[in-house]
């Protein structure tokens, strides 16, 4: 039996990603001093493939954890399982990106259970260990480990915020959707449709945003807007995948679809 928690890439060609601000100046200077991260921001604003596109541009192996409310340490850290040659000690994803000196991402990390991250305290101070007090071993970690965490503020509650102990211990940047020039930018970058539809669709996206108090939980997001440009681009009506990205994921309620396709229908009247 083998642990599968954690998504692991290998260093890779840079994938596609346009700054919004600083973001990568600050990645390299918490990453030359050994600081943990933490990034904050919206569903699809491009989080995840900002710490893709910095562990390639770093040359760091990555491993992703999905954090989850049944996320145990054990998950993170490690445990014994059976095998054919009896019970053996199997690392989890945190321990194994500390061991190669890699970087860890646990993203949505105040969907985990607070008695999880935890763990992570002794990783985020001078000290960057990981006691593994199932086998005795406190490891060390080499400089080419980061830990990077991020998370949704617009989710938290008083049972999922994260706790002010565990916040200090991180240098913090905050994420945003792009700004129109920006956004255009991205979708003629992933897709490649022609810059007069991508001008129409972040316009259209901007006009849903707007929509946000109208029983909404979350608006449209950039990555929403770059896999309705690729329905486009492939061949499918541009009312259907505007319907089938940017507006069918936001909700379930019939009435507020309605709502959403009158927006569409008028930005491509």
């Amino acid at each position: 039996m083998e642990m599968k928690t954690a998504t692991v890439i290998e260093t890779q060609a840079l994938p596609f990603y346009k700054p919004q601000g600083n973001e990568i100046e600050l990645f390299e200077y918490a990453f030359r001093n050994r600081l943990p991260l933490m990034i904050k921001g919206p569903t699809g604003c491009g989080k995840s493939r900002f710490i893709q596109y910095m562990a390639a541009r770093l040359a760091q192996k990555l491993y992703t954890v999905a954090c989850h409310d049944d996320l145990t340490a054990a998950d993170l850290v490690g445990r014994h399982l059976i095998s054919a040659e009896g019970t053996e000690w199997h690392d989890g994803p945190l321990t194994r990106a500390v061991r190669e000196g890699a970087i860890c991402y646990l993203d949505e990390v105040v969907e985990a259970r607070k008695d999880t991250t935890v763990v992570l305290h002794p990783l985020t101070d001078d000290r960057r260990i990981l006691p593994l007090e199932r086998t005795g071993e406190i490891l060390k970690a080499p400089p080419g480990f980061m830990l990077v965490v991020s998370y949704n503020p617009g989710y938290q509650n008083l049972l999922k915020g994260m706790k002010p102990s565990t916040r200090q211990r991180f240098v913090a940047v905050t994420f945003d959707f792009p700004p129109p020039e920006l956004e255009i930018a991205i979708v003629l970058g992933e897709t490649g449709i022609n810059e007069s539809l991508a001008q129409r669709l972040v316009q259209l996206t901007a006009s849903l945003r707007a929509l946000k108090d109208h029983d909404l939980e979350e608006v449209a997001s950039t990555r929403l807007l770059v896999y309705c440009a690729t329905l486009i681009r492939d061949g499918l009506e541009p009312r259907a995948a505007c319907r089938a990205a940017l507006v069918e994921p936001l909700s379930d309620e019939p009435e507020t679809i309605a709502a959403l396709m009158e927006v569409v229908d008028a930005a491509f009247a």
